[in-house]
């Protein structure tokens, strides 16, 4: 299951994370990002070594600010409360699980 971040739940769900996570930065207007919502909805409903979130650029600007967004689709991939990959633009399933087994132990 996705999980919803926003600016108050951000640093229990993904700074604080046991796991790591894949955060989503997306835009209901983007259309590239309507194409790898299936994806990450995929991968949220399939990863047990890891959590898969979105944040919503348009409602969290705080974060996108924080974090640099310029380009969505962003996705942020966060481990022991530090953001250690950052892939732009649409990602298939497979180059993310690429992506994640290099930082899942």
């Amino acid at each position: 299951m996705e999980l919803v971040i926003k600016s108050d739940n951000f640093e229990e769900k993904v700074i604080k994370s046991s796991k790591p996570v894949l955060v989503d930065f997306w835009a209901t207007w983007c259309g590239p990002c309507q194409m790898q919502g299936p994806v990450i909805e995929q991968l949220a409903d399939e990863a047990k070594d890891f959590y898969v979130g979105k944040v919503n650029v348009d409602e969290e600007p705080d974060l996108q600010m924080r974090y640099g967004i310029s380009s969505i689709p962003s996705l942020l991939i966060f481990n022991n409360g530090e953001c250690v990959k950052t892939l732009v633009g649409f990602h298939t399933k497979e180059q993310i699980l690429n992506e994640m087994s290099g930082i899942i132990k």
